[in-house]
């Protein structure tokens, strides 16, 4: 069995068994902090409180191939629905090119929907994730075909904070790489009561082709309760990853839009 599969078996059981002792209240409510799936790669392993509201944004520059491109919002909307259970959009993020060689459009827009199953024994935080990219951009920039994904972030708070996600993502259109596979890696250091930097290791690893690796860093600012500012600079590893990106951000977060269901 090849070792990927033997890693998504693993995790899948870890979350089957976590999620038999899962308690409504171990999940997030109106009255925790924000916590966003970004500036890192690595999405957060919590889910949004019942009856709130997350949209996070973002911009980014970046270096490829000799050339320079812009892109944003990169917007995610977030919806608790239920306790631990969040419907989330990936609004379509356009890509302009501002000089030399890349291409120019919009990405996919993708929903899915993230359950939380943790925290599982260890005081390890976990979610799964289901989405699918649509057919909705520009080709050049995101592919061919709808392109589901699952996603397993997961964390673990000790001193410092760790946490890392695997994703599979599928794409039965193309015609050579029809699947993805993205780890990531997250040490998060905890300046202030408001402030954070993380260091992050990001991988993809295509079938039929060769990695692209990333060495990721940055920080996030809590404005408020609800609202945080964050940037990011990442640096790729290898001659198939970015030679740099570049990004800022400012996510923020309405509760109470179910008022006789939010704690």
């Amino acid at each position: 069995m090849p070792k990927r599969t033997l890693q998504i078996c693993w995790l899948s059981a870890v979350a089957v068994f976590g999620a038999v002792d899962a308690r409504a209240e171990a999940c997030p409510t109106a009255k925790d902090e924000i916590a966003t799936d970004r500036p890192d790669v690595t999405n957060s392993s919590l889910v949004v409180p019942v009856g709130s509201l997350q949209s996070e944004n973002g911009l980014n520059f970046s270096a490829r191939d000799g050339g320079r491109s812009i892109d944003g919002t990169n917007t995610r909307w977030r919806l608790g629905v239920a306790p631990c259970l969040e419907l989330l959009l990936d609004l379509p993020t356009y890509f302009a090119t501002v000089r030399g060689p890349g291409h120019q459009g919009f990405s996919d827009v993708a929903p899915a929907l993230k359950w939380q199953v943790g925290p599982i024994p260890g005081k390890i935080d976990l979610s799964l994730v289901f989405g699918v990219a649509l057919p909705t951009g520009a080709v050049d920039i995101a592919g061919h075909g709808a392109q589901p994904y699952l996603q397993m972030p997961w964390s673990w708070e000790l001193h410092d904070g760790l946490s890392g996600m695997l994703t599979e993502f599928f794409r039965p259109s193309e015609l050579t790489t029809k699947r993805i596979t993205e780890t990531t890696f997250v040490i998060e250091k905890k300046m202030t009561e408001k402030a954070s930097l993380f260091v992050e290791y990001v991988g993809d690893y295509p079938e039929n082709a060769g990695p692209s690796q990333l060495l990721n860093s940055g920080g996030v600012y809590r404005l408020s309760p609800t609202q945080q500012v964050d940037f990011h600079v990442a640096f790729g590893l290898n001659r198939n990853a970015p030679s740099y990106i570049v990004g800022v951000g400012y996510s923020f977060r309405f509760d109470g839009l179910f008022a006789s269901k939010a704690k």
